[in-house]
């Protein structure tokens, strides 16, 4: 491709509501442009990079054995409300009418639709197990997108559902794509790892996360060198640290605490250590409230909260006035003594002794607090999220933490949506059993912001060669020389009849301003025809090194193509 011709809009400044380095970065290599927030269209860079993180997939999900169809994503509303999901997805999904006021939405994910395709087509039990997947856009309406392509309201992500016979089927079809999601990632080029996670609304027994290691991931990573273990901070199993508490049996003591409200300013207050004090924080869950306990130095994990109760909804902190009404206190001195709601006690709380509560009564607290003496709690449960430090709940040893960015998530399902919308197949005996599905995703758009999050300098995007929009670019410095010219004609053209996809930079430009255009867009491979072409000697520079080096124009020629194939 001539550069001459080439609809490369990149920009010198960095666009001021991009907030992260790959969102910065595509927009200003011409990748992308937004029309709205978490909505963007993808210029013929970032187009080719995209369709070869597609072919990829498509490539590795077809060796596994699945096969490739296309679902609509304007979907009727009737699988979703059979499963239950119409209203488990809320606010994110978009929902509209036809002119004949019947439900659809824009497909988030398409469990449903897919399990409702095996229930009409498949006849046999006999063409189990089968794996069916997509490449499609999905649509969420995210309440901040934010990012970039990180998080956005319409997406590219492929999905794939595996249906088997029974559970040893299952494992057999979950590894198969666990392997392939391994095989992906490499060959995106991508440093990821993977964690337990939360199934969250996909719900099933088990699930995984592909996590892209990166300092601007919205997800917590808590992982053990000692044993391997790694989980997302949704899912983390906490095993409760011992601390010292005051001993002494007491009796429970209301104390003043006028204008004490934190954490901070009850440590003050008191003069003793944050693990001292156990915070009371009442939630709405569903249609009731509940209360949550977790030590002074603690945060409440809310997926976990979530999952204990069973809600449809995720769990939103009540309102002041709730607040009010509850405890008859402002918010800051909440307590669980005499509360008429569920208590709910996280694990380090149920070993405390002697703590320091909320005295549900407005500039006062309780002292000396005894569980199941002073108080009864409902339920006993691990609702923190795990910190750095914690011991590994598989060994036993410290976890330390990351950030990731969620690049692929496989789910073992199970039957919860062939329960749901009645998936049986009759066996060879004319029993009917249920099928136990899989679920596998891929967020491909994300995967191209991920790839760009690992692999930038202070001059732009250092793309993989596998997802690169083109391998190589000839610049020939003075595009008024003959000779320079013909030359770089002829580089091109070998490079190209090489199977080499590449780009000749044939612009009435400054070198200067051809060469921040070739790091910026991040083409792995510069080859340069300068002064020294006369002499049969080019410039060769690797996207990822620092110095160029001279070359013969052949050995130039042959070296690139190779260094590309070897790394396709």
């Amino acid at each position: 491709m001539r550069m001459s011709k080439l609809l490369m809009p990149t920009l010198r400044e960095v666009p001021a509501d991009a907030e992260i380095v790959s969102h910065q970065l595509m927009l200003r290599a011409g990748y992308i442009r937004k029309l709205a927030a978490g909505v963007y269209s993808y210029l013929p860079l970032g187009l080719r990079s995209l369709h070869k993180i597609e072919q990829i997939i498509r490539e590795e999900m077809d060796r596994a054995g699945a096969q490739e169809l296309l679902m609509s994503a304007l979907l009727p509303a009737e699988a979703y409300q059979a499963s239950g999901r119409w209203e488990v997805f809320g606010s994110n999904m978009f929902r509209l009418k036809d002119r004949n006021d019947r439900d659809f939405c824009l497909g988030p994910t398409h469990e449903e639709l897919f399990t409702q395709t095996v229930i009409n087509e498949v006849r046999s039990y006999k063409e189990y197990p089968m794996t069916l997947y997509q490449i499609q856009t999905k649509y969420r309406d995210e309440a901040r997108p934010r990012f970039g392509l990180i998080r956005g309201r319409e997406f590219i992500m492929k999905d794939a559902y595996s249906f088997d016979k029974d559970e040893a089927g299952l494992d057999a079809s979950y590894q198969k794509m666990y392997d392939a999601y391994c095989r992906i990632f490499t060959r995106l080029g991508l440093d990821f790892t993977v964690v337990d996670a939360d199934s969250g609304a996909m719900g099933g027994s088990g699930s995984q996360e592909f996590m892209v290691k990166a300092a601007v991931g919205e997800d917590g990573i808590a992982y053990c060198d000692a044993c391997g273990y790694a989980a997302n901070y949704e899912k983390a199993a906490c095993i409760p640290v011992e601390k010292a508490f005051p001993e002494g049996d007491a009796p429970m003591e209301k104390v003043a605490t006028p204008d004490v409200h934190t954490i901070e300013e009850l440590v003050q207050f008191f003069g003793t250590e944050p693990h001292v004090f156990a915070k009371t924080i009442l939630y709405k869950a569903d249609e009731k409230y509940v209360a949550v306990m977790v030590r002074g130095d603690r945060e409440i994990n809310e997926v976990k909260l979530k999952n204990l109760l069973g809600c449809v909804n995720d769990p939103e902190l009540a309102a002041p006035a709730v607040v009010r009404e509850l405890t008859h206190a402002e918010v800051g001195f909440a307590g669980p003594v005499g509360l008429d709601i569920d208590v709910i006690v996280d694990l380090e709380v149920a070993q405390m002794q002697n703590f320091i509560i909320g005295a549900n009564e407005t500039g006062y607290h309780f002292k000396n607090v005894q569980i199941n003496r002073d108080f009864t709690p409902t339920t006993v449960a691990d609702v923190r999220v795990i910190e750095p430090g914690d011991k590994c709940p598989k060994c036993g040893a410290p976890v330390k933490s990351d950030r990731g960015i969620e690049v692929g998530h496989i789910f073992k399902l199970g039957t919860k949506y062939s329960d749901a919308l009645g998936l049986s197949y009759q066996d060879e005996n004319g029993d009917s059993k249920v099928v136990i599905m899989g679920c596998y995703g891929i967020g491909v758009t994300r995967c191209f912001a991920a790839a760009i999050e690992q692999n930038y300098d202070e001059n732009g995007i250092i793309m993989p060669v596998s997802i690169a929009p083109y391998h190589v670019v000839v610049v020939p410095v003075n595009a008024k020389d003959e000779g320079q010219v013909r030359v770089a004609e002829q580089i091109y053209e070998n490079l190209q009849n090489a199977g080499i996809e590449t780009l000749l930079d044939d612009r009435q430009e400054r070198p200067g301003v051809k060469f921040k255009d070739a790091d910026l867009i991040g083409i792995p491979l510069r080859i340069v025809v300068g002064k020294k072409s006369g002499e049969g000697i080019v410039e060769y520079k690797l996207r990822t090194q620092a110095e160029a080096e001279d070359k013969p124009i052949e050995a130039a020629v042959r070296d690139a193509a190779a260094y590309i194939k070897e790394r396709l």
